[in-house]
């Protein structure tokens, strides 16, 4: 883990900005998802009710840890970076599920696949990678 030792690239500000607007993208969409719960064709469409609540679940947990991690990636944490790629990997998954799942016009689901695309991209380029190892 590396601290800011004086001049953070604007990439990595990027990330930490996205990382947080990502974790709340994922956030709303998990809370949303509880109020879908008596629609009963968005029920269908997950499988059941549970299938739901474990997605609507998944997607609030997901969202707070990496909102909470977005400072960590600005101060440079590698592990902060390790999580919020994994996580930003099952966001993509989730996010892509729903939109197809959901039977409704799923904008905040293509939203929150392009903003997790970004954060994985802009995660490893050259410029992340040596602020990260620094």
């Amino acid at each position: 883990m590396s601290t800011i030792q004086g001049n953070r690239p604007v990439t990595i500000t990027i990330i930490g900005v996205l990382a947080f607007i990502a974790g709340l993208i994922d956030l709303v969409s998990g809370v949303i998802l509880f109020f879908l719960l008596p629609n009963e064709e968005v029920v269908a469409g997950f499988g059941g009710s549970g299938g739901l609540i474990a997605a609507a679940i998944g997607s609030i947990i997901v969202g707070l840890i990496t909102a909470g991690l977005a400072g960590g990636l600005l101060r440079g944490s590698s592990v902060a970076r390790m999580i919020v790629t994994v996580l930003q990997v099952l966001s993509l998954i989730g996010s892509l599920f729903m939109a197809v799942a959901y039977l409704g016009i799923p904008v905040g689901e293509w939203l929150g696949l392009a903003v997790s695309a970004v954060v994985l991209i802009l995660l490893w380029t050259p410029k992340a990678s040596a602020f990260f190892r620094d």
